[in-house]
């Protein structure tokens, strides 16, 4: 069933669509600005819209979205921020309207309009038009998609992040999960250094926030200052989180910086929310390095009510998968940060992160 009136329109424009497999299990179709695959035993749909910063707005298991989604159109969601932005070519916040690179700092413009405030947040690409899907497949293994943006050829981004580069972004769905799977190219004569993620909105539809469960495979909280912003300290997770693996939502406030993540021996961490059945787990591959924990508790307005905005209950958990901590070019030229990633002239980074629903 298609939910939102902006992607009934979208099917409306045309259809695209491979398919291939024992009765076809799994398709993948681009309908106007719309890219969907699907994968028919498991009963999972995943949509994103690249026209829209490459957007995921929906992960659908037998009818219910994984992605927390409350946007009626997509107009509404330029101002607003759920599903799954992508955030580049920094995540989080920096301490000043400016990054450091190779030894040198890089003043944005603040005329320009594209980067706001005095600690510059998400990058410049969450929205961002551009992206052009250059593959749709299926076979009888999975669906996917290909979506490349060329950052080099806009003179606005150019100006703020003077480093030119291309970005491939694949979704592909098997066995009911997701990958998205990410490959920076520098085509700079000069090391690009790597600061991106992702700022994916979870829920679980079997109940409410103060009745889940989330785990965290992590070691080490990054404390921040009141901008929160990485001091450069850490400390153990237990002196925030007794038991990491049982952390029940409803007793935290949570915008949180967690590093030295536990991983297993394919070097992956695995992040996860529970709630009455359901499960969702977060899987980063060894170059998200930093895990970020948004979950703010709601707050009620002073009539009783919860508070005003585009998600007033508040009924999600964002698992968001970094590079490196918030501010992370900034500490690094500082010292504070040795684990500033780069990608060295004519080189490629990439990494995937997996979303495995279970229990719908």
């Amino acid at each position: 069933m298609i939910s939102k009136p902006w992607l009934r329109a979208g099917l409306a424009a045309g259809v695209s669509l491979v398919a291939s497999g024992a009765q076809a299990a799994y398709t993948a179709e681009q309908v106007g600005k719309v890219v969907r695959l699907t994968d028919t035993a498991t009963q999972t749909v995943v949509s994103f819209t690249p026209s829209v910063g490459n957007l995921t707005f929906e992960m659908r298991v037998k009818g219910h979205n994984v992605l927390y989604f409350p946007f009626e159109s997509v107009d509404e969601y330029r101002r607003g921020f759920s599903g799954n932005p992508f955030l580049a070519p920094w995540a989080n916040r920096l301490d000043e309207p400016a990054f450091y690179a190779n030894g040198r700092r890089y003043a944005f413009d603040m005329e320009l309009g594209n980067v706001r405030g005095q600690n510059p947040i998400h990058g410049l690409l969450s929205r961002a038009e551009g992206w052009e899907v250059v593959e749709v497949e299926a076979d009888a293994t999975s669906a996917w998609a290909t979506s490349r943006l060329e950052f080099f050829r806009y003179p606005l981004w150019m100006k703020q992040f003077p480093f030119a580069h291309t970005i491939e972004m694949t979704h592909r769905l098997k066995d009911g999960v997701l990958e998205v799977h990410t490959l920076l190219r520098n085509l700079s004569v000069e090391p690009m250094p790597v600061s991106i993620g992702f700022h994916p909105y979870f829920q679980l539809t079997d109940s409410t926030r103060d009745e889940w469960t989330i785990s965290v495979a992590a070691r080490r909280q990054w404390l921040l200052d009141d901008d929160k912003i990485p001091t450069g300290e850490t400390v153990p997770i237990g002196e925030l989180f007794p038991d990491p693996a049982a952390v029940p939502l409803r007793d935290f406030d949570l915008d949180h910086v967690f590093g030295d993540l536990v991983r297993d021996e394919s070097g992956r961490a695995v992040m996860s929310v529970r709630g009455r059945s359901q499960r969702v787990d977060v899987i980063l591959g060894p170059r998200y390095r930093v895990v970020v924990i948004y979950a703010p508790r709601p707050r009620p307005r002073p009539d009783g009510g919860p508070e005003a905005g585009a998600a007033p209950d508040r009924n999600f958990v964002c698992f968001e998968p970094m590079t490196g901590i918030t501010n992370a070019m900034n500490a690094a030229h500082k010292g504070l940060y040795p684990e500033l990633q780069s990608v060295p002239p004519g080189g490629e980074w990439e990494e995937s992160f997996w979303v495995r629903p279970t229990g719908f």
